[in-house]
């Protein structure tokens, strides 16, 4: 169980206590020489207590081996309790906290098997047992909701004082536990200095009574006995308090967040919803720490000015007025680094605001090559935050000087007063009034974060409680009729609903609408009329001013921007429904899914990323019709696509449904049985198709801008080409990979990479000279008052008073001022370590490739950038240097105390190795553990956020219960490793504080041993009162060195993402650069090009070769997941060939540097973005045109108010047209505009981009025909691409036989019916695809 050392160790000790047992009594007692009591009590103790080493050292196994011996022989020993954990998967039972016996909770035991089992293998989750029902957040939060309602009527009608209340009563044990707790280690804290007088008069020979030397030990034994045991279960209630309060307020906002109006949705930003649950509520449950400290400084004070009055009588006065003026000097520092941490979150929320919008649209900015020019700035507001950074940590250090002069100050104060009205200064008193104001100089250094943390709880509980007070859903907004009740679906009747309760004007006004059974309706009508706003109405999401809103039976919702969950395909299939394996399939079936799950390399099983962002645009369309699993009667569509509205005519699924949509694509109209026009907020016009062509003009102007756009396939010209991919066996992976988690003990590499990172270590040297000097002049201080004090009032003192005091001042000085250069050196090395680890992290971040942003969630980014650089910022130095400090106090305290009683060695030693050896033995588990906290916070957070953007689809199937019980379990699942992480640490702190108190008992015990005269009394005192703060000091150094390993995770995780695979190089050497001018003809040759996202991904491509001629305007068309993206990446080179490459105007893009490639390209992405900030920074965020440059492009553009009223459509193409440059890439830019919309921005093109190569990837034939009419002198050709054809000539009659189904199949649902003529006018389309067309026709 225990090293080698030790064991040897153990044998020496039992040898010399042989040797003095023999000596002392038997050689001693046969000369006749007389010995005294306690020289052998001492003697025979030292002899037993070497027995009991040995007998530990040698016989006692390792808790771990006698788990592997139970989980051996499971049969034999079936009863085992102790080791229970290890026999049964550790989420399946409760933790034995539950229903641990008394002893088992005094010492903490109960954790030992989770620490042994965390010894044998590494911890995961699942190795954690679940809560007990009052720990957890499924048990507590009922009783907690139901006491709120029951005190407020309803829960947004809470006040903050209501909320504080109920926080109270559900945990009203733990407090009253907690504060009995801290008032027995307050008062048993104070019992060593009320004691140390009499034992230094004792060790002077005065005894008042037969053994007191014993009665003296006892109590000062039986006081650090309760103190150890009071101070270990005081902080962890607190903690598991402040683990309950944490989960119950992250519940209830969570389910208020559920319930939101949308009115009060608008009254915060996603962002200031999930700070809620990120800051306010850990103010909140970190308050737990400080819930008590208030009374305690008063008890504190109050303690320690009677102590000082029974030693210094009237002196204890000046004490008192210099305490309480120290405290109230801190307060000005408290509120000054208060003022400092406010600015300090306000830049650290801005530069994070920005860090999220840059990631959520690295694709964008990599395709510009803007990501260097954002960089920059995110660099700049770094800055901004690391002044009020530089701010906080200097005047932390001036606070720490200020604090150790403070306790000079108050000493040299009360000794000087003593002086001045003539009490006399013993060194029995002035001992008791050091270790009484040593005790007392912690709360007060304290009291201004105390007062600051009590602030910013009331700030947060204000902030939460406001947020729980905003207004709900009205709940009378739809009159819900049970199924099959009556044969209307959805009745409106004088329907007025507004957004905004507040404004005169409602959003819909007079809206009288009935819809049976079975039909499928229709909603159309211009941008910004009311269309969306009609859907949400039927869904209860619109305040309703008046009017009456009927909905028989249950309804499914898809959002116009499809709402997808991170997780598993087949997961956001079912949405919380049983398996039914036949409908399953039905569906997938009746979707035309399956071959898109064909192309997955894990089927349904495939982990979607973040927002889906492994799935194309179109698949996430594709994903809006699984909402069928649902078997709902009512079926509500946002903005439904082509490709969608061809399946759902076909499926009998929806035969008997009734399903409502909103559309702009006018092609679908005629097979509706009703369609509603909207316009400024009301039904103008209702009806079939062929009435309404009759009866007014607002219809007219939707069908009449779709014919326009048709009326461009009448004059197409057409040809073909070929190409072969080969589809052969690929390795399969997920592009999303789960969190990378280090295991195992944190590299020494990291300690010293953080060390030397800043002026490569050089100050490390003198930080660690000043702590020494520092301690050395501290002990020194101590010694000059011993020394130079006499020991009772009938002694002459050795020096001057006044001598005394300016030598004391002196070394204090001294001392306070080594304190000041250890923190302004700590706080310069560790600023300039955390400023290079963040550029480093952020350069390599930014120049990551594209695929490292496909398959890792920002969020994992986000803590990096956040949470772990928090740490590295304000944590990390000081737990080194604290850690470093601490160990240097230890030696000097044990040097101290050996110097009146070097015997303590002796047992110093062994109980050294005994505390590394369970520093040891915890730390695997309090690795795994905290790593795991860091990994479960980030679900909860992930999961809020997807919630947050999906309220309404949630509440429309109804789900809110499915959410809230998994964020239960969410909240549960972080609290078990939270839970077990304070009880280990407790565990460790508790064994660790009985091991210091053996050295201290032995020290006393040989102290009153000792015959009178042979030591001195005063400075065997000071030994003992150092021996005081021996079990604080020794826990402190193994508490700083598990949480400095703990804490050192963040530099570890920060350091993985300064490795990250970089893509090649922004610009390469002079040489290798292209001209200034290139590509002056624009003609692209893409030869046997294969791609694939990952190494451990199938490809995407299998060897394309085609040519798109410069100045041509060049369409791609294909089914959804068939490549059409993935072609114009590798364009961009956001994905590098596997095989294969591209050439534009005789230069392959591979040879040149990334920025001279895509500043030479422009595009307009599938998902348009515009960032925070002024048009022209948008437009220009390289800041490379002047402003009439900027307006000649507006006006081109002709945005102005299109901009606005587009929410950001037309910013892309306002961009391309200020770059103007010869390749131009559309990448479905205008897949959810309304036709007329779409005409706009393809008469702009057509107007400033005729010499340019135009490619374009669109969901609508008519905007690919319409670049295809502008080539009037191309050569007709068409390619495709198809999987498993390898002959040339297959191909050529494959493309011959599909070509005009194809494209007629597709012009056919586009026109109506209309005619296409012949092939040959079809020009360059090129079809990329996996998948062999004949098959597949039906939905491109």
């Amino acid at each position: 169980m225990f090293s080698f050392f030790f064991r040897a160790w153990c044998i020496f000790y039992l040898f010399v206590s042989c040797y003095c047992f023999v000596i002392d009594i038997v050689v001693l007692y046969k000369n006749h020489i007389e010995l005294r009591v306690q020289c052998m009590v001492s003697v025979v103790a030292s002899f037993c207590v070497g027995l009991f080493f040995c007998f530990v050292g040698y016989f006692v196994k390792n808790e771990s081996e006698e788990g592997d011996r139970i989980l051996q022989e499971p049969l034999l020993n079936g009863n085992g309790n102790a080791l229970e954990l290890q026999e049964t998967k550790g989420s399946d039972i409760v933790t034995p906290f539950s229903n641990a016996g008394i002893l088992s909770l005094l010492t903490f035991t109960w954790v030992g098997p989770l620490i042994a089992f965390g010894n044998k293998k590494t911890l995961d989750l699942e190795d954690l047992p679940q809560l007990d029902s009052r720990d957890s957040v499924i048990g507590a939060f009922p009783i907690f909701r139901d006491k709120i309602e029951a005190d407020c009527g309803a829960i947004n009608r809470v006040t903050t004082l209501k909320l504080v209340k109920s926080l109270i009563i559900s945990g009203w044990k733990e407090i009253l536990i907690t504060a009995f707790l801290a008032l027995a280690d307050t008062c048993a804290s104070y019992i060593g200095p009320y004691l140390i007088d009499s034992f230094v008069q004792y060790l002077d020979g005065k005894r008042l009574y037969e053994n007191q030397g014993y009665v003296l030990v006892s109590a000062f034994i039986f006081s650090k006995l309760v103190e150890c045991l009071a101070k270990r279960h005081w902080f962890f209630r607190l903690k598991l308090l402040g683990i309950r309060i944490r989960a119950l307020l992250v519940t209830m906002i969570y389910d208020k967040a559920l319930t939101l109006s949308c009115q009060s949705r608008q009254c915060h930003t996603s962002g200031e919803i999930i700070n809620f649950i990120t800051v306010d509520v850990e103010r909140v449950g970190n308050f737990s720490w400080y819930m008590h400290d208030l009374w305690i400084l008063a008890l504190k004070v109050t303690l320690a000015l009677l102590i000082l009055y029974k030693n210094l009588g009237l002196a204890s006065v000046a004490a008192f007025v210099t305490t309480i003026i120290v405290m109230l000097a801190n307060i000005p520092l408290g509120s000054l680094q208060e003022k400092f941490q406010n600015k300090l979150m306000k830049s650290k929320d801005t530069r994070m605001k920005s860090t999220s919008e840059t990631l959520r649209n690295m694709r964008i900015l990599k395709l510009q090559g803007w990501e260097m020019k954002f960089l920059s700035k995110i660099i700049e507001l770094r800055k901004a935050e690391q002044g009020w950074l530089k701010k906080i940590l200097f005047t932390k250090a001036i606070t720490t000087f200020f604090f150790e002069s403070s306790h000079t100050l108050v000493c040299v104060v009360t000794f000087g007063t003593c002086m001045l009205i003539g009490i006399p200064l013993e060194s029995g008193k002035i001992l008791s009034a050091l270790a009484t104001l040593g005790i007392l100089t912690g709360p007060i250094y304290n009291l201004p974060d105390v007062i600051s943390v009590i602030a910013q709880t009331k700030v947060s509980l204000d902030r939460i409680t406001s947020f729980i007070r905003l207004d709900d859903l009205q709940p009378d907004v739809v009159e819900k009729l049970p199924p099959g009740s009556s044969d209307t679906s959805i009745e409106v009747v004088d329907g007025n609903f507004s957004w905004d309760l507040s404004s005169p004007n409602p959003t819909l006004q007079n809206i009288n609408l009935k819809v049976f059974h079975g039909m499928k309706v229709s909603v159309c009508g211009t941008v910004g009329s009311g269309k969306s706003t009609l859907l949400s109405c039927v869904l209860g999401e619109v305040p309703k001013i008046s009017g009456i809103l009927k909905v028989c039976g249950k309804k499914a919702y898809v959002a116009q921007s499809p709402w997808i969950q991170s997780g598993k395909i087949e997961d956001n299939i079912l949405f919380g429904e049983h398996m039914v394996r036949e409908r399953y399939e039905k569906v997938l079936e009746a979707c035309s899914l399956k071959k898109d799950l064909e192309i997955l390399s894990f089927g349904d099983q495939t982990v979607i990323g973040e927002r889906g962002i492994n799935l194309s645009g179109g698949q996430k369309q594709e994903y809006k019709l699984l909402v069928l699993f649902t078997k709902m009667p009512i079926y509500i569509y946002l903005m439904i696509l082509l490709v969608l509205w061809m399946l759902i005519q076909d499926l009998t699924f929806l035969s008997s449904k009734t399903v409502v949509y909103v559309t702009h694509q006018v092609e679908f109209l005629p097979t509706a049985d009703l369609i509603l026009v909207m316009k400024d907020g009301k039904i103008t016009q209702s009806g079939k198709y062929a009435d309404l062509l009759n009866i007014g003009t607002d219809f007219m102007e939707l069908v009449g801008a779709h014919r326009e756009a048709l009326s461009t396939l009448e004059s197409l010209d057409g040809g073909k080409a070929s190409n072969e991919i080969n589809d052969k066996g690929e390795p399969k992976g997920q592009l999303v990979k789960e969190e990378e988690r280090e295991k195992g003990k944190v590299g020494f590499s990291v300690y010293w990479k953080y060390i030397t990172t800043a002026y490569g270590g050089v100050f490390v040297p003198f930080i660690l000279l000043a702590q020494i000097l520092y301690k050395a002049l501290v002990i020194g201080s101590d010694y000059w008052m011993m020394w130079k004090t006499p020991i009772s009032a009938d002694v002459k003192p050795p020096v001057e008073g006044t001598t005394l005091i300016e030598v004391y001042v002196g070394l204090a000085i001294g001392s306070s001022l080594c304190a000041l250069v250890i923190e302004l050196l700590l706080v310069t090395v560790g600023y300039k370590t955390a400023t290079i680890l963040f550029n480093k992290m952020h350069l390599c971040i930014f120049r990551a490739p594209m695929s490292f942003f496909d398959s890792t969630p920002c969020g994992r980014i986000l803590n990096r950038a956040s949470t772990d650089q928090s740490s590295v910022d304000t944590t990390i130095p000081y737990r080194i240097g604290s850690f470093s400090f601490m160990v240097i106090t230890l030696l000097g305290t044990i040097a101290v105390m050996s110097e009146v009683a070097w015997q303590v060695f002796i047992v110093f030693v062994p109980v050294i190795a005994v505390s590394i050896w369970y520093q040891r033995y915890y730390l695997p588990s309090a690795r795994e553990l905290s790593r795991l906290i860091g990994i479960c916070r980030t679900p909860i957070i992930q999961y809020f956020a997807e919630t947050i953007s999906g309220t309404s689809t949630i509440r429309s199937f109804d789900q809110q219960s499915r959410f809230h019980e998994t964020n239960l379990k969410l909240s549960d699942e972080f609290s078990r490793p939270m839970f077990n992480m304070a009880a280990a640490m407790e565990w460790l702190s508790f064994r660790i504080d009985i091991l210091s108190s053996i050295i201290f008992a032995f020290s006393l015990t040989f102290l009153i041993s000792i015959p009178p005269g042979i030591i001195n009394p005063s400075i065997a005192g000071l030994a003992v009162t150092y021996g005081l703060t021996l079990n604080l000091v020794e826990f402190v150094v193994i508490w700083n060195l598990c949480n400095l390993e703990n804490n050192i995770i963040s530099v570890e995780r920060i350091l993985q993402y300064t490795t990250i695979l970089s893509e090649p190089p922004l610009v390469l050497e002079e040489e290798n650069r292209p001209d200034p001018s290139w590509p002056a003809y624009g003609k692209v040759d893409i030869r046997n090009l294969q791609v694939r996202y990952a190494a451990h991904l199938p490809l995407v491509l299998h060897g394309l070769t085609c040519t798109f001629h410069g100045g041509l305007k060049t369409g791609i068309v294909g089914r959804t997941g068939s490549g059409k993206s993935t072609l114009i990446q590798t364009l961009f080179r956001l994905i590098e060939p596997t095989a294969g490459e591209v050439i534009i105007d005789s230069i392959n893009i591979s040879t040149i540097g990334l920025h001279d490639l895509r500043s030479r390209l422009s595009i307009i992405p599938q998902d348009p973005t515009m960032f925070e900030g002024t048009v022209r920074s948008n437009l220009d965020p390289l800041e490379e045109y002047t402003d009439e440059q900027i307006w000649e492009a507006l006006d081109k553009g002709q945005l102005g108010d299109e901009v606005r009223k587009k929410e950001g459509k037309l910013d892309s193409s306002g961009r391309v047209l200020l770059k103007k440059s010869k390749i131009l890439v559309l990448d479905e830019a205008t897949a959810s505009v309304d036709t007329a919309t779409d005409n706009l921005i393809q008469q702009t093109l057509r107007q400033h981009f005729t010499d340019s190569t135009v490619i374009t990837i669109a969901h609508r034939i008519t905007s690919v025909a319409t670049e295809i009419n502008a080539n009037n002198q191309a050569t007709p050709r068409a390619i495709t691409v198809q999987a498993d054809v390898s002959d040339p000539a297959g191909v050529k009659s494959l493309f011959d036989s599909t070509e005009q189904a194809l494209f007629s199949a597709v012009a056919i649902e586009e026109g109506g019916n209309r005619k296409v003529k012949e092939k040959k006018n079809i020009n360059v389309i090129l079809a990329v695809t996996k998948l062999v067309f004949v098959a597949n026709f039906h939905v491109c």
